[in-house]
């Protein structure tokens, strides 16, 4: 029989999803999204469809429109037990209603019900929102619009957000996106990149600073769409004060003035060679089962977690001389490889390559919580400034416990995290990075992890901005108040977005200015931007959106003194008069223009999530005690546990019922998590292939360095040159105590004439290297590099080891 792959119904019947049509607007570094989903009931009966969707954490939903026939119903935002109580009444009363809400685990994933939608009826919902874009080490901007949402591994007793409930598996998504891009930018547009296929950039002005671009007709919405945007001038300041909303209250903040600031601060860059660094270097590595899942779906044989192993290995070689480490493994328990951090030595490191060497994605589920429980709970070594650098795909349950927890620990460390494959939580990657003051990276496609990793190691070494403050020169009338806390610090290439709340009145085009205030490597600096006083008008309000979801957010942190309201109900209270969604909140839509009751039984349509195949010839490894991997090809047989035919946690949207939350996935290979339920039936472990391993020369140069940057003579690193051995000891131009030195200059040539184009990768392995080898005295530098150009048949410049010509 058949194996029927897509989204189905419970009854094996398409999902009355039709369409999503997305529009961005993008002006500068902010983007603008209106999407429309189309649903049709091709059912005989009224249906109930449930939706659960991706978005990016920093999104600002803002606005949501149901249109039914010609009836156009826009939502309210109402607290949200006070929305859900409305929506069942409607639906059991025959209306027809919307409600749209947010997990109270995580702010990356909504859920949207539609109710009571008639045979033959269709419908449209539309969401609006804002969001900032991220900038990556390019000077790119990101926009991400997420089609993966893998189900999020929850922590034994606790309710889970995507479990999946049973039906059919497949592999094709029925039905498509259109998305179009128009781009307003300050500076020139000088490209659009994509993974998806685009139509050519069109440009709409003559000065290039307007365009559009579009994704090639007919693309399945069966991944991420993700698209990098470049300007001419991506490090221009910016001040944008818009004005309040006339009919609002003065005094409130739709009703007044709201400044979105966005300075670039100059952070000159400190040469590899100078860095020296005594802080301690804490590695937390994912080592769950979805690990095991390949990196993307172009290239099978590279996993994770074997990125993961990869890159630690470069990081363990790249760390200063004179640091503490240590690396921590989790998954349902966590390890650690040492008792405490231990001295950056040569002992020390050689332990930690051969374990990492040998790591595996075998240990069950994501209990993050605890491991960063246990890293908290060890004191930070005296001034050793502590970087934590987390390893994850990003699928947890348990998101704003993990958040508020390192947000507890600010002031002790900064957090670096690293988002690997698609479907990672924004919210989790992006949330522990904002709170640890540190620096979200993301890893998807056919990214490689090493160099976004590096560029983060960076970070953490260069110097960055500190004690940072903004001083306002504006008319005395007019009063301040920041809508978010400043940030604690800022990195190199890095942008700060702030927004600001304007109480009062200015007469005619009075001009004013804002500065912002840091020590940069314990020097006072100050970037000062000129303002206009009159404030553009916008009936869209986006800069006040988007402020008033960072408040939100600062409140929904935020516990009231007694007999102060809470930050619950202040947020409740800015969410509602904003428009803006949050936590707290929902929005509700109810077609009161339809007199008649819809009648007939209402049947509940859950948008399943998808189970994909595993690349051909290859089987998933499962592992005690929580057995967890990428799913079988969906025409397998497999274990009717897995699908839920047995108790599911109730859903973490509502407690109202024992119905399994669904979700929307897309083309992926693997879908990671099993909930708990699914532990119980195990599936018998596959017999592994062997296959060949192919080595990378430039990570096994690497890993033959020692700690304090220099090589040893040796057949595996003589082998990398092409030569033997006893061939690179014959060419040494000086004496026998200098083969080490002869080995170090080679391996730095090799490195340049052969792997410039990873020199992200290797910059910091390199700069020790030159480092020693200036440090050996009586060694002819200059004769070595000439004679090691001419051994190796290449022709570096001195310049690279810090010589004259």
């Amino acid at each position: 029989m058949a194996n029927v792959c897509g989204l189905r119904t419970l009854k094996n019947e398409p999902v009355p999803l039709k369409s999503v049509e997305v529009q961005v607007d993008v002006q500068g570094h902010v983007a603008s999204v209106s999407s429309t989903l189309q649903y049709e009931n091709q059912e005989s009966s009224p249906v109930e469809a449930v939706f659960i969707f991706p978005m990016e954490s920093n999104a600002t939903i803002y606005s949501f429109v149901a249109r039914i026939g010609d009836v156009e119903i826009k939502a309210q935002v109402k607290e949200k037990e006070q929305a859900q109580e409305e929506y069942d009444d409607a639906v059991s009363s025959g209306q027809q209603a919307f409600l749209l809400e947010e997990s109270d685990e995580s702010s990356d994933v909504f859920r949207l019900s539609v109710g009571s939608l008639p045979p033959g009826q269709s419908a449209s919902v539309t969401l609006s929102y804002v969001t900032e874009l991220a900038v990556q080490a390019d000077d790119a901007l990101r926009f991400c619009l997420p089609a993966v949402l893998n189900p999020r591994y929850t922590p034994a007793g606790s309710k889970s957000l995507t479990a999946a409930g049973s039906g059919p598996q497949g592999e094709s998504v029925p039905y498509t996106l259109s998305l179009g891009v128009h781009i307003y930018s300050p500076s020139t547009v000088q490209s659009v990149q994509s993974n998806c296929p685009l139509t050519p950039l069109e440009f709409l002005s003559q000065d290039n600073t307007e365009a559009k671009v579009s994704l090639s007709p007919g693309h399945k919405f069966d991944r991420d769409v993700e698209l990098l945007l470049y300007y001419g001038q991506p490090h221009q300041p910016t001040a944008i004060l818009e004005a309040g909303q006339p009919s609002a209250q003065p005094g409130s903040l739709m009703g007044d003035i709201v400044a979105m600031l966005s300075f670039y601060p100059e952070i000159p860059s400190i040469p590899s060679s100078q860095m020296t660094s005594k802080g301690e270097f804490i590695f937390v590595v994912d080592r769950s089962g979805s690990m095991d899942c390949p990196m993307n779906q172009s290239n099978y044989e590279q996993t994770r977690i074997s990125s993961a192993r990869d890159t630690l290995l470069l990081l363990l070689k790249s760390l200063p001389v004179g640091c503490y480490f240590n690396i921590y493994g989790f998954g349902s328990s966590f390890e650690s490889y040492f008792p405490e951090s231990v001295e950056y030595t040569q002992a020390n490191m050689e332990t930690a390559v051969q374990k990492v060497k040998s790591m595996q994605a075998d240990m069950g589920g994501t209990e993050i919580l605890q491991v960063l429980q246990d890293v908290y709970s060890k004191p930070c070594l005296p001034s050793r400034p502590r970087q934590l650098f987390v390893f994850t795909d990003g699928e947890v349950g348990n998101t704003k416990d993990v958040i508020d927890l390192v947000k507890r620990h600010a002031l002790s460390h900064r957090c670096f995290t690293f988002g690997i494959g698609e479907g990672a939580s924004s919210a989790l990657v992006n949330g522990m990075a904002e709170g640890g003051s540190g620096h979200p990276q993301f890893i998807t496609g056919a990214e490689r992890l090493q160099p976004k990793v590096m560029q983060s190691l960076q970070f953490a070494l260069q110097p960055v901005v500190e004690d940072i403050s903004v001083k306002w020169n504006i008319p005395a009338d007019i009063s301040v108040t920041p809508l978010s806390p400043l940030p604690n610090v800022i990195f190199q290439n890095q942008r700060a977005i702030l927004y600001f709340q304007l109480t009062g009145q200015s007469s005619g085009n009075i001009s004013g200015s804002v500065s912002l205030h840091y020590t940069l490597d314990k020097k006072a600096v100050e970037n000062t931007l000129t303002l206009n006083m009159k404030p553009k008008e916008d009936s869209s309000m986006l800069i006040h959106r988007l402020g008033a979801r960072k408040a939100i957010l600062t409140l929904e942190g935020e516990r009231g003194e007694a007999g102060d309201k809470t930050g619950k109900e202040r947020a409740v209270e800015l969410s509602i008069q904003s428009g803006v969604s949050s936590s707290y909140t929902a929005f509700i839509a109810v077609n009161t223009e339809n007199k008649q009751p819809i009648k007939g039984p209402l049947l509940r349509r859950n948008i399943q999530p998808m189970m994909f195949s595993a690349p051909p010839g290859r089987m998933m490894r499962f592992a005690a005690p929580a057995p967890q991997a990428c799913f079988m090809k969906c025409s397998g047989s497999l274990p009717a546990a897995m699908f839920g035919s047995g108790p599911m946690p109730a859903p973490m949207f509502r407690g109202s019922g024992p119905v399994p939350a669904p979700i929307m996935a897309s083309k992926k290979r693997c879908r990671g998590r099993m909930s708990p339920a699914m532990d119980a039936a195990p599936m018998a472990p596959a017999p592994e292939q062997d296959t060949p391993e192919t080595k990378d020369p430039l990570l096994e140069l690497i890993s033959l360095q020692k700690v304090d940057g220099s090589w040893d003579l040796q057949p595996s690193l003589a082998s990398i040159f092409g030569k033997k051995e006893e061939e690179v000891a014959t060419a040494l131009p000086g004496k026998p105590e200098f083969l080490s030195v002869w080995a170090t200059v080679l391996a730095v040539l090799w490195l340049h004439g052969h792997k410039m184009d990873f020199k992200d990768e290797w910059q910091f392995v390199a700069a020790k290297a030159v480092a020693w080898i200036k440090a050996q005295s009586g060694a002819d530098l200059t004769g070595f590099v000439a004679a090691g150009n001419s051994f190796l048949g290449l022709q570096v410049e001195l310049q690279n080891f810090g010589l004259q010509e």
